[in-house]
């Protein structure tokens, strides 16, 4: 039995280890595989793990071997589901590994975006404080987010954590969510308001993202939402990137449509240099960290060798294909 491991960098990049799953087959780790080397690598293994390696059907007919893909992250959108079903091959992902840490990231994005600490900081680095004739400085507003509204788009784990951060704030929520009928009964939700998109985009001084990328949500926020937004409101986004025209919204930043942007994840990554967001006006943009820290990382590795060793003994977990 063998296992292959196509980019184990980013889950890996030296402060984990693979010891674990090394225990349950001869094992081979690549930092990175290109497409034109991904069957030459898997070979005939029965065994694969990939994160953003794409194993599309023109791969996996390729591969005959191939019993099971272990996929290093909550999304799947990387292996071809329906020609794994068809050629037998299992597919597993790990979900709710990064719950925390996401959330965790819309709030750093949040504080930056309405107290500007980065801008700030870096004045201070640069001798502003240090020139200045007052004991205090600002050069540009700083907002209280206590008595705000967000809106939350999506209502899954991450969405739910999310709310609780908020109300620890003293923020509002809005939810969208295609199924509010499971929630709203809920005593925890009970401060909540369930809307539609159209009101939440409009009523929200911050909106966040955290529902699927499917070919519905996929452009969601586009020129008829922002224009629905409020001047002084901010759009995050931890999810995923082409639920954002970013174009679209790079033009509302820089006409002052809306007053910022934090986001984690772009429609392509790494960006070309031509993305129009790179350059707009008050958008902070993170390289798809809010997943990365060492604790989700941790967990992500223990649920890989768990979803490994229940599918070597026929009792498969997490399986979605």
């Amino acid at each position: 039995m063998k296992i292959v491991v196509l980019d184990g960098h980013v889950l890996n990049p030296g402060d984990l280890s693979w010891a674990e799953i090394e225990t349950l087959a001869d094992c081979t780790v690549y930092d990175r595989t290109p497409r034109e080397k991904v069957a030459e690598r898997v070979g005939n293994a029965e065994l694969v793990l990939t994160n953003k390696t794409v194993l599309d059907r023109a791969l996996l007919e390729q591969l005959p071997n191939l019993r099971y893909i272990g996929v290093l992250a909550t999304g799947v959108n990387v292996v071809d589901l329906q020609a794994a079903r068809e050629r037998g091959i299992a597919v597993t992902n790990v979900p709710g590994y990064s719950t925390a840490s996401v959330a965790q990231m819309v709030f750093a994005l949040l504080l930056e975006l309405t107290l500007q600490v980065g801008h700030h900081a870096e004045l201070v680095r640069n001798g502003a404080w240090v020139r200045s004739p007052d004991f205090a400085f600002f050069d540009r507003p700083l907002v209280e987010i206590d008595g705000r509204i967000l809106g939350i788009v999506g209502f899954g784990a991450i969405g739910r954590r999310v709310a609780r951060i908020a109300e620890a704030f003293g923020i509002k929520v809005l939810v969208h969510t295609a199924h509010p009928e499971k929630y709203q009964h809920l005593p925890e939700n009970r401060e909540l308001r369930f809307v539609d998109l159209e009101t939440l985009f409009r009523e929200s001084d911050a909106v966040t993202l955290h529902c699927p990328l499917t070919p519905e949500t996929q452009g969601l926020v586009n020129a008829e939402r922002l224009a629905q937004m409020k001047s002084s409101a901010y759009l995050i986004n931890t999810g995923r990137g082409p639920l954002v025209d970013e174009a679209t919204l790079a033009a509302a930043l820089n006409q002052g449509r809306i007053a910022g942007a934090g986001l984690d994840v772009l429609s392509k990554e790494p960006p070309p240099a031509d993305n129009p967001l790179l350059t707009a006006r008050n958008c902070f943009i993170t390289p798809h960290i809010a997943w990365a820290t060492r604790a989700a990382r941790e967990r992500l590795m223990a649920v890989v060798a768990d979803n490994l060793r229940a599918f070597l003994a026929d009792q498969p977990q997490n399986r979605v294909a």
